[in-house]
């Protein structure tokens, strides 16, 4: 039985992408199969793992919208053991045209059921918001993987994405784990990035992956080759990074 886990935080910049798509990677390299379903209209997750967004035509879109189903969508990535269903800009428009239909959060866990038992784990790449599309993740997904920058600001809008957690598992999916808290873009030489952990380890305690993802130029640099991390420079810091949460997860997961 698959493993459906979200990443998500409706702030911007904070490791989203980068985690879904490397963690991706990494579990995929573990033998492990894997779905990433891009549903952030950006399709940042797309281009990362080599998908010409402009050619898309069967993705996260069409699925959200139940004109195909779930198999019909996927598309195998040049990422061992990875496949994606892939977005596309129009995705944009789809909290406009679900507003008016029943059921209207569960579209995307209807539509995975299908493919659900096909994979080890799937994971869905948030857009940063908390709309329609984000919450039909946390109705499908088993858990949620939430990275937190250690930066300035690093916990505004915590609080609002715990919110909307808990009142997804108190309405629509009372099974709703939370995966972790995932530090991001942590520069050992900065006070201030030590500062965020302590702080994030304090309030949080065991919420916290022991894994922290470092600031890594290789790591910025992998999605303009269409690459993971683990693809475009597997001995990096990035790459050591990213295999030792995707260790750390099967671990917690056994």
């Amino acid at each position: 039985m698959g493993k459906i886990i979200a990443i998500a935080n409706q702030k911007g910049g904070v490791g989203k992408t980068t985690t879904t798509v490397n963690l991706a990677a990494a579990l995929g390299v573990l033998e492990k199969k894997i779905l990433l379903i891009d549903a952030d209209p950006q399709a940042n997750a797309s281009s990362a793992l080599g998908i010409n967004v402009e050619d898309v035509d069967l993705g996260s879109y069409q699925l959200l919208e139940h004109a195909i189903s779930a198999s019909e969508a996927v598309t195998s990535t040049n990422s061992p053991n990875v496949d994606i269903i892939p977005a596309h800009i129009d995705l944009v428009a789809i909290e406009i045209e679900l507003v008016d239909k029943n059921n209207r959060e569960l579209m995307l866990k209807e539509s995975l059921q299908e493919i659900k038992n096909d994979y080890d784990y799937i994971l869905i790449d948030c857009a940063p918001s908390l709309g329609l599309i984000t919450l039909n993740a946390l109705v499908a997904a088993d858990s949620v993987i939430i990275p937190i920058q250690c930066e300035y600001f690093a916990l505004e809008g915590l609080g609002k994405l715990l919110n909307t957690i808990k009142s997804v598992q108190n309405i629509h999916n009372p099974d709703l784990d939370i995966e972790g808290l995932l530090l991001t873009m942590y520069d050992s030489r900065l006070r201030l990035s030590n500062q965020v952990v302590e702080e994030v380890k304090k309030h949080f305690q065991n919420m916290v992956f022991k894994t922290i993802i470092q600031r890594n130029v290789r790591l910025s640099e992998a999605p303009s080759y269409g690459e993971s991390i683990i693809a475009y420079d597997a001995t990096s810091r990035g790459a050591v990074n990213y295999i030792n949460l995707a260790n750390e997860i099967l671990k917690k997961n056994k």
